[in-house]
């Protein structure tokens, strides 16, 4: 089970701007213990700068402990709260890459912002002013054993309400994205069930795949809704994207997040043989996220990070409008999953079809609904 992490943060400015600080404090959401906090003296900078650099520590502090953790951000910079939740724009030209680079921390969905008042903040403010102070003496702020750091805290805060679910989104957050799931058409090895990610021969689509995605090309024109293509720049993906957008009247841009998970040594074999050439391998696959396929650098958790950065870029390109996004089994489940907020072994629990389709629509607040899930229709 994936943690529940709360951070506070903040920044402060002597002179606004002049010598700044952050401070930022992890605290696991159930009990409200302190399980970390960072605090550093950054120079010369305004108090905005300083809180968007407090809240970039807070959450990689974060990431650290679990990087499959929920989080829930509390800052009293009713700036911050409102610009990372997608209701105000970000005009300033210094904080437009700390709050892009905030939000590839953790995939979208998984940080939620609440503005607290700044009496309930004191923990992370304590510590701005000591990295502060700490500039001023011409040194940096050095952390305290989290254990020492903990015994000074008072009391955990009240939990915050539960997030809204994407149908009860409130109708002033504007027009939803919605990312068009498909899934590339077969391969030769598809229908054998054979590992096929980004490190083997990277096959193209057998003659049945090319069926496939024509009637998938029929099916996305007959919708009449998507305004632009972004795909995986693999060649099963690319030709799919490729037969759908000549369809569509548009052309294909590519995404390397969005290609299919490295398989190392298991590429090209079946899962029987994985279970009887690497069988602890593969057990410590099935049962961690964190866990790699023999011989591969890539585990779910790296997948999971890339994908999340791949679909805030694509969110931020065609805000408000409908995309039809080409990729695979494994960064289409996992975009599905976090879209729900379910667990990493959830992705062992869906089926997805070779052509099928998903959608999820993204909201300004940063929830998600699950639209459609394996549509297969149109290959009937």
């Amino acid at each position: 089970m994936a943690a529940r992490f709360i951070v506070e943060a903040d920044g402060g400015s002597r002179g606004n701007p002049g010598p700044a600080g952050y401070g930022a404090v992890v605290r696991d959401a159930d009990t409200g213990q302190l399980v970390a906090e960072a605090a550093e003296f950054i120079g010369h900078a305004t108090n905005n700068v300083a809180e968007y650099r407090g809240l970039i520590a807070g959450l990689k502090a974060a990431r650290e402990l679990d990087p499959d953790a929920s989080v829930d951000v509390r800052m009293d910079s009713k700036l911050v709260v409102e610009q990372m939740s997608g209701r105000w724009k970000i005009k300033h030209p210094d904080m437009q890459p700390l709050a892009a680079e905030a939000r590839t921390v953790f995939p979208r969905g998984r940080v939620s912002y609440t503005w607290i008042p700044r009496e309930k903040n004191k923990d992370a403010d304590k510590l701005a002013n000591e990295a502060m102070d700490a500039g001023r003496d011409g040194r940096q702020w050095e952390p305290r054993p989290v254990a020492a750091a903990a015994a000074a805290v008072e009391e955990p805060l009240p939990k915050p309400p539960a997030p809204k679910a994407g149908w009860a989104a409130p109708a002033d957050l504007g027009t939803p994205t919605t990312f068009v799931l498909l899934r590339h058409g077969e391969t030769p090895l598809t229908p054998e069930k054979r590992f096929s990610g980004s490190g083997g021969t990277d096959p193209e689509l057998s003659e049945k795949g090319r069926w496939q995605a024509e009637r998938a090309a029929e099916a996305l024109a007959a919708r009449g809704s998507i305004q632009a293509v972004v795909a995986s720049p693999m060649r099963r993906t690319r030709q799919t994207a490729e037969i759908v957008a000549a369809r569509l009247g548009l052309e294909v841009r590519y995404e390397d997040g969005l290609r299919e998970v490295d398989f190392g040594d298991w590429e090209g074999l079946t899962f029987a043989e994985v279970q009887e050439r690497y069988p602890d391998d593969l057990s410590a696959w099935l049962g961690s996220a964190k866990a790699k396929p023999t011989g591969s650098a890539e585990s779910f958790t790296t997948l999971t990070h890339r994908a999340g950065v791949a679909r805030d870029k694509i969110l931020a390109r065609y805000a408000g409008k409908t995309v039809l996004v080409v990729s695979h089994v494994s960064p289409i489940k996992t975009l599905v999953r976090l879209a729900l907020g379910a667990p990493p072994d959830s992705m062992y629990r869906m089926e997805l079809s070779a052509a099928s389709i998903c959608a999820v629509q993204y909201y300004a607040d940063g929830n998600a609904s699950l639209r459609l899930l394996n549509d297969s229709s149109h290959l009937r």
